[in-house]
């Protein structure tokens, strides 16, 4: 299908033009017809030599602009409506402006009423404004009002072949148009359909919540299927009427940015005010404009709105009624500038087309955001070499910096070191040890093979010979002290597989359970805590977190009178 707008400033000849080329009046509403006045945007279809056109009518009216504007929004081509007898207007200077700031290129002119008036000079007129914007030198038709529409069609065809095909595996992103309930199915909504592919059953995202598509039509037929480019009304479950509004967006979930502050590119920018309208797809929100020079500007969005790097829109003047500006999307996360040169800095950066992605981030976010997926990938993630590299250096710098500070430690904790980096994930942690010669085990970042200090090696041998004489014989706290062993050092013992810990201040060998649970064997089951302290030939301070301990592993089975047997 091929979806194309009706603009212009003739309202009831561009309503009347569509009527004869698909057999349906496009205004719909009864005011529209007692006046002669398109006030909302009308739909018609037809079918020419096997193509499928749908026709948006927008308002020509200065009055209804804001609508027109929602119907051009997401439509790839325009066929420009003047009349021969009135030629260009005002009003058809500030449509071909929405369309030139919305960076249309494909375009039809039909000059109507040719019967009325010669309709060479409008023709020529109106080709002069139009030769001057994205709309190039489109094709001219002259018709009359009872005329043949044989040229009108295989112009049609022509600019139907010549628009670029639409990508049906896209995200969704259908911008709501109009909505309404239908009496025993819901809410309808309807939109036209630029990229993707929408499915009976779908689920997707509105207004902040899940919906499902209940079903779908499609120039008046039902379907259980619609790729792009297309006039679709999505039936919905899940959602009422009187939440959703023309500018909302029906979307593909999880798959876009929700952004209230983007940097953009400003093309044929006039004045621009402080605060503007922002028109884009079929929403129109209200902006404030902070300009970087001429070519670049930061809005704030009152209301989020889904956007991705590239899409194109408008800045409007509803007080001057007047186009400000045609924006390109740069960034939809730009940074905060909140150091002193920073806004300088990035007017240079936007001028420059310097908009990078984020050096660690995930696929599906870059993709949301507009970004192609050039990088290295880890899991989920997309790196950027140099920024990777950085990290690198970073990373065995503070690991040294980190042991010089703490040189008993086994090795440095994995979550220190990855803040440390600012890396996102610990997922990223390894990728930047790569080639520093560090390496992370059991959650500690060190270098392979590396011992402990020789002090604190000295110290846990020396209570390695004391444990193969008493293996339950804990040193008490002057022993410790004596031995240079304080809660760092004893901790990575503990670390190292030199030492247990049963209880603040009581460490016995690594093998202490194996033997216990020897000695114990030796015992009538079940026991007490006093008849297993003579038999490990210890003291109660040790025998009993040392039975605990062996209770946690199962090795012991405490009975109901407190005894124990071994498991």
């Amino acid at each position: 299908m091929h979806v194309v707008a009706t603009a212009g400033h003739v309202d009831h000849g561009k309503s009347t033009l569509v009527e004869r080329l698909t057999g349906t009046w496009p205004d719909r509403l009864a005011e529209e017809r007692r006046r002669g006045l398109t006030i909302e945007l009308g739909f018609a279809w037809t079918e020419i030599d096997g193509r499928r056109l749908a026709f948006v009518d927008v308002p020509g009216h200065e009055r209804f602009v804001p609508n027109m504007l929602a119907g051009v929004g997401p439509v790839p081509a325009v066929v420009f409506v003047v009349a021969a007898d009135e030629g260009w207007m005002p009003q058809s200077a500030e449509h071909l402006a929405a369309l030139d700031a919305l960076g249309v290129r494909h375009a039809l002119l039909v000059v109507t009423k040719a019967d009325l008036a010669d309709p060479g000079p409008a023709a020529r007129e109106a080709l002069s404004q139009l030769s001057a914007t994205s709309l190039g030198t489109p094709e001219v038709v002259p018709i009359g009002r009872g005329g043949e529409l044989e040229p009108v069609r295989r112009a049609l065809c022509s600019l139907a072949d010549r628009l670029p095909a639409p990508d049906p595996s896209a995200d969704v992103r259908l911008w709501v148009d109009r909505a309404f309930t239908v009496r025993g199915a819901g809410t309808v909504v309807t939109g036209t359909l630029v990229g993707g592919t929408l499915r009976a059953g779908d689920e997707l995202e509105l207004a902040g919540q899940r919906v499902g598509v209940r079903g779908l039509q499609s120039l008046g037929a039902d379907e259980t299927e619609v790729a792009a480019v297309a006039r679709v009304a999505v039936n919905l479950r899940g959602v009422d009427r009187q939440r959703v509004r023309r500018g909302d967006a029906l979307l593909t979930p999880g798959a876009w940015v929700h952004t209230s502050e983007v940097d953009v590119a400003v093309r044929s920018a006039g004045e621009l005010h402080r605060e503007l309208v922002l028109h884009l797809g079929a929403a129109a929100v209200p902006v404030s404009v902070r300009p970087f020079g001429t070519d670049a500007a930061r809005l704030r969005l009152r209301s989020p709105l889904p956007l991705r790097i590239g899409d194109t829109g408008l800045l409007r003047d509803p007080g001057e009624h007047r186009i400000a500006a045609g924006i390109e999307v740069l960034d939809v996360r730009p940074p905060a500038l909140t150091r002193r040169g920073a806004a300088r800095a990035r007017a240079v950066e936007l001028a420059a087309g310097r908009v990078v992605p984020p050096p660690f981030a995930r696929a599906g976010e870059l993709h949301a955001m507009g970004f192609p997926l050039a990088g290295k990938r880890i899991g989920e993630w997309v790196v950027d070499d140099d920024a990777l590299a950085r990290a690198r250096e970073t990373a065995l710098s503070r690991f040294d910096e980190w042991t010089r500070h703490n040189p008993v430690a086994a090795g440095m904790p994995m979550e220190v070191l990855r803040r440390a980096v600012d890396l996102p994930s610990a997922e990223l942690v390894p990728a930047a040890l790569d080639g520093t010669g560090l390496e992370v085990a059991d959650g500690l970042v060190r270098r392979p093979g590396t011992g402990l200090p020789p002090r604190l090696e000295s110290a846990l041998r020396e209570l390695a010979d004391r444990f193969t004489e008493q293996p339950f014989r804990a040193p008490d706290a002057d022993d410790l002290a004596s031995l240079g062993l304080g809660t760092r050092e004893l901790a990575a013992g503990v670390r190292a597989g030199r030492l247990i810990k049963l209880a603040d201040g009581v460490f016995l060998g690594p093998d202490a359970v194996p033997l216990a649970a020897a000695a114990l064997a030796e015992l009538p089951q079940p026991f007490t805590v006093s008849e297993a302290r003579r038999a490990l030939n210890t003291t109660r301070r040790v025998a009993v977190p040392l039975l605990e301990l062996l209770d946690t592993r199962g090795v012991t089975v405490r009975e109901a009178d407190t005894r124990r047997r071994l498991a």
